[in-house]
């Protein structure tokens, strides 16, 4: 059962269930071609928390991951995702001190809305991303990520 504090998730089906005790962020709408086509939309809507926060309460044994063909330089872009439902999972390596969350697996509010569009330059034509959020190119936010 999640406490209180908990935010609740999981996959279409519900085979697969997790639990977050906090989001630290950032909440970030990805417009790369890869979460597109993982999300089947427009972004793929991704929040950040530590991975000591994070827990599996149902199915963790399911999870399936596919890695995608390196395009650039590490990291790869690897998907996780249940058998039963094809649905998307948390990716939750075990040496990861960070992970992303695909915001649309929630069950509750994390407390925390979107900060920024990133990978805008791969934006679908059809979409048009909300102006009230930064929107930084590929060459923007590595920029910001080496800074951290």
């Amino acid at each position: 059962m999640a406490s209180r504090s908990s935010v609740r998730g999981s996959c279409l089906c519900g085979a697969i269930r997790f639990e977050v005790d906090r989001f630290e962020g950032p909440f970030e709408q990805c417009h790369c071609t890869r979460c597109r086509k993982a999300s089947g939309s427009a972004f793929l809507a991704g929040i950040v928390a530590a991975r000591a926060d994070f827990r599996w309460i149902a199915g963790a044994d399911l999870v399936q991951s596919y890695e995608a063909p390196l395009l650039h330089a590490p990291p790869s872009y690897v998907r996780s995702f249940c058998p039963r439902c094809g649905g998307l999972v948390p990716h939750v390596p075990d040496e990861a001190a960070w992970i992303e969350i695909p915001a649309g697996l929630l069950d509750d509010d994390p407390g925390l809305r979107p900060d920024k569009h990133i990978f805008v330059e791969h934006k679908a034509p059809w979409h048009a991303p909300d102006p009230s959020l930064p929107a930084l190119t590929s060459d923007q936010i590595r920029a910001l990520r080496s800074r951290s």
